[in-house]
């Protein structure tokens, strides 16, 4: 390791652009510690805090920073965005016109950021009017995208056209794969499933990296091997199977437990209606604690080991972040009352069920399952990281994906004796109000109606569902696969049997 420098700032930069993310905190926090008049620190530990998902603390140290220095522009934008990550989509488009207004040297990607907003918050008719204006950002590669999303409304086979384009032609691989997937989308829409995967497939081909699957089924086993010793009885100490005496129970805490494209996205939207209960989105705080027990060298077969103390700490984390997202009463989205249950829908859930278990004990799981060859074929069909999510690139891993989902998960319920409540797809769609009266018992509310209408929800959709789920509930994707028969073999067929509720 190299000499440290004297300059804090500098040594700092060089840990981020490293992703030594860690230790960049900690000589960001110690320069702030030595100079809280500075907004240079705050600034760094703004960018650290959001490179690795922690918004809440990356909007603390922004506002931090714009308290020294109030017309910072990269700092405005990046406040905007945290707004927008966290569906407070009113506010972050009312910063980013103020900041566009002044002309800033950072507009084009700020007026990048103002169309995406619009366009994620469904406000197409404000989006037509910015990009009317005809503004120099216009030049920018990534405005095609939005010009094209305006245009499918009238004219679909253009708007392909237009977004291949984009796609064959960019540089940068982000560009490349948005463009390319959104020309899938319609392309699936307008019934051209052939050509639909043949271009997710050259998507993929060009801009998803190999993914390590070896890599994930060691991880899988190690959680397989903690759950042979908890049945065993072999962990200790313990105050109930798999869990640590002296963590306290979690309350009001609610976390989905489902495959990406499993039906996520619809669920919260449904469950953030009830007046009691509050989505937070794809929260990071899961992600946190499985990082946080893997700095211990706990995660993921010694989890038990993990001190009672340290638990207890990634859990306040885990809990202060997600009240951070909580529905406020009176907000300038809805004007509804607090709500009294947080609802997680990050789809790392399945994958950390043990070490959920064992973090946030007396937290209530809400189990989602889809048909394999349905969720297959959306999840290859959608844009998700190509990194994090690279097996989505082929079939054959999705398939190995699903298989090791549903070896592990329920184990993991029924040996650590999760508090949960298993739900079908199919059944979410077919027969709405029956399975979220079922659901609402589980979590001890009463009924209310507004579930049913998940499309009135006017909080921002991120996710890739964002589009479907501000349409009337529907059977539409029921069977989708169908359309896509050819890609599927008789591997399949072991997955395809439902299994009970």
């Amino acid at each position: 390791m190299p000499p440290p420098t004297h300059n804090p700032g500098a040594e700092a930069e060089r840990l981020m652009m490293q992703q030594r993310f860690p230790e960049a905190l900690a000589c960001a926090e110690a320069w702030a510690a030595a100079a809280p008049r500075d907004w240079r620190p705050y600034d760094v530990l703004a960018r650290i805090h959001f490179a690795v998902g922690r918004l809440r603390q990356s909007i603390e140290a922004i506002d931090r920073a714009l308290a020294l220095q109030h017309q910072n522009p990269p700092l405005q934008l990046l406040r905007a965005v945290c707004d927008h990550r966290l569906g407070r989509s009113e506010e972050a488009i009312t910063r980013l016109r103020k900041l566009i207004d002044r002309r800033p040297p950072n507009v084009v990607e700020a007026s990048v950021a103002l169309a995406e907003a619009l366009h994620r918050a469904g406000r197409a008719d404000e989006l037509e009017e910015f990009l009317a204006k005809g503004e120099g950002w216009l030049s920018d590669p990534r405005a095609a995208l939005f010009r094209a999303r305006l245009d499918a409304r009238a004219d679909r086979r253009a708007a392909i056209d237009a977004l291949l384009k984009t796609f064959r032609g960019a540089s940068h691989p982000a560009l490349k794969r948005i463009a390319g997937f959104e020309a899938v989308r319609l392309l699936d829409a307008d019934g051209r499933y052939t050509e639909s995967l043949a271009v997710a497939s050259n998507v993929h081909r060009e801009t998803t990296p190999r993914f390590d699957m070896a890599s994930m089924e060691r991880e899988f086993e190690a959680m397989h091997r903690f759950l042979n010793d908890v049945e065993q009885d072999h962990v200790e100490p313990r105050a109930l199977p798999g869990q640590i005496a002296g963590v306290p129970s979690v309350e009001k805490t609610a976390l989905v437990v489902g495959l990406p494209r499993s039906g996520t996205t619809l669920l919260e939207q449904m469950l953030d209606r009830h007046p009691e209960i509050s989505g937070i989105g794809e929260y990071e705080g899961t992600w946190e604690i499985r990082q946080g027990l893997a700095a211990l060298g706990t995660w993921p077969d010694r989890l038990s080991e993990t001190p009672a103390d340290a638990a207890s700490q990634l859990a306040r984390v885990y809990l202060e972040g997600a009240d951070a997202r909580r529905r406020s009463p009176g907000t300038k989205l809805d004007g509804r009352p607090a709500a009294s249950w947080t609802f997680d829908k990050s789809l790392y859930q399945w994958r950390l069920l043990p070490a959920l278990g064992l973090v946030l004990p007396g937290a209530a799981f809400i189990q989602i399952e889809r048909d394999a060859r349905d969720c297959a074929i959306s999840m290859h069909l959608s844009n998700f990281h190509p990194k994090s999510w690279g097996f989505t690139a082929d079939l054959t891993s999705i398939r190995r994906v699903i298989e090791l989902e549903r070896a592990l998960v329920p184990r993991a319920i029924a040996v650590l004796g999760l508090r949960v409540i298993k739900v079908r797809y199919e059944d979410l769609v077919a027969e709405p109000e029956a399975v979220l009266r079922r659901v609402l018992a589980f979590l001890g509310l009463p009924f209310d109606p507004c579930v049913l209408a998940p499309e009135e929800n006017r909080r921002t959709v991120l996710t890739l569902s964002f589009e479907q789920v501000r349409r009337p509930i529907n059977t539409s994707a029921i069977g989708r696969w169908k359309k896509y028969a050819s890609a599927f073999d008789a591997s399949w067929d072991a997955l395809d049997s439902p299994r009970a509720v």
